[in-house]
């Protein structure tokens, strides 16, 4: 991996790992809670994706300095918070820039191993939102991608975009800097103006629900 995209990578488990910090602050965790949720935000989609693309070991354990970053962004969140109130938007928006970063990074990633794009697509998506949803699943939360959120959709255009962009062999700096704005502005624009996706509802359903059977058969 080359410094720019290795420091991207370290910039997206830092920001991952804050978040998840943040969201074990809010369900009063102690500080080992802290640092298991934010290291599982920061790192389980990466982790995710090295084993689907069978690479062994893992990047976390083939190289430490993701696990300093993760103690060290999530201890320091815990001591930060403490003393400062900290605005639930700084944690979706410091979400958006995690997404986007490890977008990048998942596809990277799985094209140097597959040379496949569609692989590579999903490989992104994976690794940008499979450690948010530990995070809420841990925190008790209903997943981002689960809640109407532009969020996984956000992903899918940047890793969409990289692509493109790739198959065109277009400049890469120009690729990774557009990809990554693509998915960060989604994402920004989808948080500022409350946007989110149609939901899927039978032409009967008129409270969002649907019919539901009956037990005993018909009364």
């Amino acid at each position: 991996m080359d410094p720019f995209i290795h420091i991207l990578d370290l910039v997206g488990t830092g920001v991952f790992a804050i978040t998840g910090a943040l969201a074990a602050g809010r369900k009063r965790m102690d500080i080992f809670g802290v640092v298991v949720l934010g290291g599982v935000t920061a790192l389980g989609g990466g982790t995710l994706r090295d084993v689907i693309l069978g690479i062994r070991p893992v990047f976390w354990i083939s190289r430490t300095d993701y696990l300093v970053v993760v103690a060290i962004a999530a201890i320091g969140t815990y001591l930060l918070a403490r003393r400062w109130r900290l605005p639930a938007i700084g944690l979706m928006y410091m979400d958006a820039v995690g997404l986007a970063v490890f977008t990048i990074i998942g596809f990277r990633t799985g094209f140097h191993v597959t040379h496949q794009y569609s692989i590579a697509i999903v490989m992104g998506v994976i690794t940008g939102v499979f450690g948010g949803i530990i995070r809420d699943v841990l925190s008790a939360e209903v997943p981002l991608i689960f809640r109407r959120e532009i969020y996984a959709s956000a992903s899918l255009c940047g890793a969409a975009f990289l692509a493109l962009s790739s198959y065109l062999q277009l400049p890469r700096s120009f690729s990774v800097s557009v990809a990554l704005l693509t998915t960060l502005a989604i994402r920004i624009t989808a948080l500022h103006w409350n946007l989110a996706l149609p939901i899927f509802r039978l032409k009967d359903d008129k409270d969002g629900r649907g019919d539901e059977p009956k037990a005993g058969g018909d009364a």
